[in-house]
C-alpha cells in the first residue's frame, strides 16, 4: 500500500515520529573551534561518540551505538579509498558528506519497508589556516547543514539553536565572523555549559511532552550569565558518567591532528567540584 503517494508520505512521518522519539534520551555533542583547532565534547555513560575518521576530520555521533559504529565505518573507508586514489587534500568533509554518508542515510530513511540508520552525525574538519574550520551536521533523514564556528547535535532542532545561541554568546561574536580566540580552557568550559545547556533542555521537554510541570525555556543569555546555575546541574547529571573529549589540534606533528584529551588533561579543566568517571 505504500507504493500509494499518500501512504508513503504517511509513513514517513510515522518514521519521523519514531525517530524523534528515539534521540530524546540522547546526550548532546558539542564541538567549537579555539585557537589552536576544533575541540568535541559529550558527556555518556561509557559508550565513545568521538572518533578520528582522518588526518583532519573527527566525527561525533548520537544515537544507536551499532547504526553509528557501522556509519563510521564506512566514513572510514570512504576517507581511506579516496585518499589512497586521489591525495589526502581531496578527502574534505564536504565531499564525505555530501558524495557519501548523507545520501547513504537519506536512502535508509525513506525506504520505508526496512530499518532506518537510528543515528545522528557531526563532522569536523580542521581547516588548513585559522577561520578555515569546517562543522557538518547530518540529521537522520539525510539532510545536513554547514557551519563555520560550531556545530551541535541534540534530539531536536529547537534545543540545538538553544546551544547554539549560547555558544554564540560566550564567543562574544557574531556568526560571521570566522575566527576565534577562545584558549583550550575557555573552549572546554563553554563546550561543556552548552552540553548542560542542551540536556537540561531535553529533559524539560521530555516532561513537558509527559505532563510534567511546564517549565520556561531559559533565555540563552541570562544562561550565560550564569554559569554556577548550569555547573551545579552538571554536578547532579554527571556524576557516573564519562566525559569524553578530543581536539583537532592544528599545531600537532604529523599529518594526523587527532587526539583524545587525557584523564589528566580533563582534570586540569574540570571544575575541582565535578568529578565524574573521566576517560
Amino acid at each position: 500500500m505504500y507504493e500509494e503517494p499518500y501512504r508513503w508520505v504517511e509513513a514517513v512521518g510515522n518514521r519521523r515520529h519514531y525517530l524523534d522519539e528515539q534521540f530524546k534520551q540522547g546526550s548532546p555533542v558539542v564541538a567549537l573551534t579555539y585557537e589552536s583547532g576544533i575541540l568535541l565534547l559529550t558527556v555518556s555513560k561509557g559508550t565513545p561518540k568521538l572518533y578520528e575518521i582522518y588526518d583532519r576530520l573527527a566525527l561525533g555521533g548520537m544515537g544507536h551505538p551499532a547504526d553509528l559504529e557501522k556509519l563510521r565505518f564506512s566514513l572510514l573507508e570512504m576517507a581511506h579509498v579516496e585518499g589512497f586514489n586521489r591525495s589526502p587534500s581531496d578527502v574534505t568533509g564536504g565531499r564525505m558528506v555530501k558524495y557519501g554518508i548523507a545520501p547513504v542515510i537519506k536512502q535508509a530513511f525513506e525506504e520505508v519497508f526496512k530499518a532506518p540508520f537510528i543515528v545522528k552525525i557531526l563532522l569536523a574538519e580542521l581547516g588548513q589556516k585559522s577561520g578555515r574550520d569546517a562543522f557538518l551536521v547530518i540529521n537522520y533523514d539525510g539532510t545536513f547543514e554547514e557551519g563555520s564556528r560550531f556545530g551541535v547535535l541534540a534530539a531536536t532542532s529547537a534545543v540545538e539553536r538553544q546551544m547554539l545561541d549560547y555558544l554564540r554568546v560566550q564567543s562574544g561574536a557574531s556568526s560571521t565572523v570566522a575566527e576565534t580566540s577562545l584558549t583550550l580552557d575557555e573552549a572546554f568550559g563553554a563546550a561543556l555549559r552548552a552540553w548542560a545547556v542542551g540536556d537540561q533542555a531535553q529533559r524539560q521537554a521530555a516532561e513537558q511532552a509527559d505532563g510534567g510541570d511546564e517549565k520556561k525555556v531559559e533565555d540563552p543569555k541570562s544562561a550565560a550569565s550564569d554559569h554556577a546555575d548550569l555547573y551545579a546541574y552538571l554536578r547532579e547529571t554527571v556524576a557516573e558518567k564519562t566525559i569524553e573529549c578530543a581536539v583537532l589540534d592544528r599545531h600537532q606533528q604529523g599529518s594526523s591532528k587527532f587526539r583524545s584529551l587525557s584523564v589528566d588533561e580533563l582534570g586540569r579543566l574540570l571544575p575541582r567540584d565535578i568529578r565524574p568517571s573521566l576517560t
